[in-house]
């Protein structure tokens, strides 16, 4: 997780994100956060040290708050477990396989009170109606009627909490036409300079939204990649990663899906010299790849986020970004290296 120092103030916001998609997640009682990159160490003043151990005390008690537990399922598929610590109540997402979640559950010591599902599309939502039959009394959030076993639609606006002390809001999509857009964050860190200021968590399911029956990018950012264009368009991605761009660089990168190895072949192919490729190779033959990497990142090594550099643009001999998106992902599609 990365830092930003320069021009931060014991009272600005110290930005938290996690991309999983469409939500708000934070703690009702605790402190603001502040802004995050990492800066010249050079420049480090005694203060920022100070600043820095407080980040550090502040972000170790957060964790005491909730956590976000990835369980793979499927062969590639991740469902997450947002749990909160206060009342060891959890929300299950994406669910796919049922048995499976439960034993992470029982592992963590946590009660599965909710579900929520990021979009229709059965290797996300094919375990809603064995968890619904499972846990009948709890709610099952979705932004689509074509979702299994939902009982609770949310729309731009609505609330609603995972135990006591975490709140879910649907922030406002990010497109002009409602969609299955977005991703993970999660936070950097803050200081608590007293028990009064709030610490928020900003946690973003991906959430899909089918009114006017228009659905589009079930699944957005990967670790070094992106989703198919299953029912959007390259406009509407390049709108969507220019977006999680534009989030703080801390930000950290949940994936629905675990595609690292093939990304990072991909990438290496259009871009072999790209910044932090050594990183990418490495995180690569890990078993879990999810939750560790950042927005900042994506930016140095996913090619779908580095539309306007040399190597891109030569390899697809593209004019404009979103042509350069369109060129990449149908390169993406066929390639098998």
């Amino acid at each position: 997780m990365m830092t930003d120092l320069r021009g931060s103030s014991e009272t600005e916001f110290v930005g938290t994100c996690t991309i999983l998609g469409k939500y708000i997640v934070f703690h009702p009682y605790l402190g603001h956060f502040d802004a995050t990159s990492q800066p010249d160490q050079s420049e480090v003043q005694p203060h920022v040290i100070v600043r820095l151990a407080r980040t550090t005390i502040a972000m170790t008690f957060a964790r005491t708050i909730m956590r976000v537990v990835p369980v793979p399922v499927r062969s590639d598929n991740y469902a997450y477990l947002l749990i909160d610590e206060a009342t060891k109540k959890a929300a299950a997402v994406d669910p796919f396989d049922v048995p499976k979640v439960q034993a992470q559950a029982e592992k963590e010591g946590v009660e599965l009170a909710a579900l929520i599902t990021t979009h229709h599309h059965p290797d996300h939502s094919g375990g809603n109606k064995e968890f619904h039959s499972a846990y009948p009394d709890a709610p099952v959030y979705g932004g689509s009627d074509n979702v299994p076993a939902l009982t609770h639609r949310v729309k731009d606006g609505d609330t609603f909490s995972v135990g006591e002390n975490i709140k879910v809001e649907s922030v406002p999509t990010v497109y002009t036409r409602p969609s299955t857009q977005t991703h993970i964050p999660s936070w950097s860190g803050a200081w608590l300079p007293r028990a009064t200021r709030r610490i928020r968590f900003v946690i973003m399911f991906r959430i899909q939204f089918d009114q006017n029956k228009k659905e589009s990018l079930p699944d957005t950012l990967f670790l070094a990649g992106c989703g198919r264009f299953f029912e959007g368009t390259a406009p509407e991605m390049h709108k969507a990663l220019s977006y999680l761009g534009a989030l703080p660089d801390e930000t950290v990168v949940y994936n629905g899906h675990e595609y690292t190895k093939a990304s990072l072949a991909f990438g290496a192919h259009i871009d072999p010299d790209a910044p932090g490729m050594n990183r990418l190779r490495e995180l690569a033959e890990e078993k879990v790849t999810t939750g560790k990497s950042t927005i900042a990142d994506e930016k140095q090594w996913n090619v779908f986020m580095r539309l306007d550099s040399e190597a891109v643009r030569q390899a697809t001999k593209a004019q404009d970004d979103v042509e350069a998106m369109a060129k990449l992902r149908e390169m993406k599609n066929s390639f098998r290296g």
